[in-house]
């Protein structure tokens, strides 16, 4: 990705300097990192409220309220680990980021509920079905509340942010739902290899 943009930098200075606009190149550079410095400052009055929005809920009990709230869906959609399992609080946790719009914050998340699936899963050499499930959804990334981008557009001067809340539910339903069905569907084709355990026998063993 640097090296892309590297690219566009350059390329964007020598069309620049070929067509007599070089000035009007740099004022663009200088002002976009402005802006960016702007947004960046933007964002992070709203990941703190968030984010600290999960810690109360994580401390409170709510996250455990909403793993089991949603604990008949998992049993269905992660039916291979226990119902007991830290990683149904774990992709709790990271369905509510998701639906808030925390991208950011739900990328640690899913990344201790992954740790957690890989305790359960038999074959250590390949993702389980679990993993692949919740990698689909998490990639989907339904969004009840799109948090980071209205936090972008507030940041851009934008004067109705809050009109992108619709589009982006319908858009993230539909991704979301399709990610459950296709990982469904593609898990009666791939079902996962259970290793078979050999032992090894030497000398001493063995019983003459």
């Amino acid at each position: 990705m640097n090296y892309i943009f590297y690219f566009l930098i350059v390329i964007s200075i020598v069309v620049g300097a070929i067509n007599g606009r070089l000035p009007d190149v740099v004022n663009s550079i200088l002002t976009g990192a402005e802006l960016s410095v702007k947004v960046a400052f933007s964002l992070i009055g709203i990941m703190a409220f968030w984010l600290g929005m999960m810690k109360v809920a994580q401390k409170c009990g709510l996250v455990e309220l909403i793993a089991k709230l949603i604990k008949p869906l998992t049993k269905r959609l992660f039916n291979e680990i226990p119902e007991n399992s830290p990683a149904i609080g774990d992709i709790a946790m990271n369905f509510s980021a998701n639906a808030l719009g925390l991208t950011n914050a739900a990328t640690p998340i899913g990344i201790k509920a992954m740790e957690e699936l890989q305790k359960e899963n038999i074959d250590k050499t390949s993702a389980s079905n679990s993993m692949c499930m919740l990698l689909g959804m998490n990639t989907a990334g339904f969004q009840l509340i799109p948090a980071t981008v209205i936090a972008v557009l507030i940041g851009i001067g934008y004067k109705n942010p809050t009109e992108i809340i619709a589009p982006t539910l319908i858009v993230t339903t539909i991704a979301f739902v399709s990610a459950i069905i296709l990982a469904k569907i593609f898990q009666k084709f791939w079902a996962p290899q259970i290793p078979t355990l050999t032992k090894r026998i030497t000398k001493d063993e063995v019983k003459v």
